[in-house]
């Protein structure tokens, strides 16, 4: 009887969740119309937690951190054991470590490591949960949880997954380590394990031009052109890396603005991005 009666609440709460409003706010939210999710995904009376948790997405992309939160609070409540709730939960305590006081930043940074792991260890082929668990890893200070020695630990669950990732991650720590010889050499290997995959190129073009290499930078960027013509992140990471050598100023210009007028997806770079990037330029 008791089963019984979960079930019915469970199917009402469901069926409370009109399907066409969800798959008009998923559709807003694909087109980076986060707003126009909300608006829709708000209003609903009841909502199970697969609405909490693209409420929360919205809000994360529109830089509403705790709100945010306080969504996926929720989505995590309804489905405690969802491993994708519980790796946007830490998303989000993560920007929330980055944008507020030092005092406040540190609880959040815990917040953030608990809770990558936790979504690793309850979906170990969680991919982007591992990554960024990684990524916690590999750049926060021994006192926060992380370590170069936990990031590489990770690597062979990454390479299991994904062994061109794997060779990213393994750049990665090179880099960390300052063996920029061995780093090169895995962003290499990537490349090589998934030729197709644009961004493993960019990978490679942005740490060339870090390294000062700029007119290999220049041919790993024409080589993602012609791989993904029609990609916009190879625009942004385009301007972005001119930019921040200082150099073709007019080129980046031109490539932002190509990029703005782009359909972008919530996995681009953020419009405001590009545009703060703009007026850094001097640009409208």
């Amino acid at each position: 009887m008791k089963l019984s009666v979960l079930f019915l609440i469970t199917s009402a709460i469901l069926a409370a969740v009109p399907p066409a409003e969800y798959e008009r706010a998923t559709d807003l939210y694909q087109r980076t119309d986060y707003n126009g999710a909300l608006r829709i995904l708000l209003p609903l009376p009841e909502k199970n937690a697969k609405v909490w948790a693209l409420i929360g997405q919205s809000y994360f992309f529109e830089a509403e951190y705790k709100k945010a939160t306080e969504a996926f609070d929720k989505a995590t409540l309804a489905d405690p054991n969802n491993s994708e709730y519980i790796h946007w939960l830490g998303r989000t305590y993560g920007r929330r470590a980055e944008t507020s006081s030092p005092l406040m930043a540190l609880g959040h940074a815990s917040k953030t490591r608990q809770l990558f792991e936790k979504a690793v260890m309850l979906d170990p082929h969680n991919s982007e949960a591992l990554n960024d668990l990684f990524d916690y890893y590999l750049n926060a200070p021994g006192f926060l949880g992380g370590g170069s020695t936990k990031a590489e630990q990770l690597v062979e669950k990454i390479e299991k997954l994904d062994p061109a990732e794997g060779q990213f991650a393994r750049a990665q720590l090179a880099e960390k380590q300052k063996d920029y010889a061995k780093a090169e050499q895995y962003f290499r290997r990537a490349i090589e394990m998934a030729p197709r995959q644009v961004g493993r190129v960019l990978d490679l073009a942005k740490f060339l031009a870090m390294r000062g290499r700029q007119t290999e930078a220049d041919q790993a960027f024409q080589q993602a052109a012609r791989i993904a013509p029609e990609d916009p992140r190879v625009l942004f990471s385009r301007a972005e890396v001119l930019i921040k050598a200082n150099r073709n100023l007019d080129e980046a210009k031109r490539l932002l603005k190509q990029y703005l007028n782009c359909k972008l997806s919530p996995d681009d770079p953020p419009r405001e991005k590009a545009q703060e990037l703009l007026k850094k330029l001097g640009s409208a």
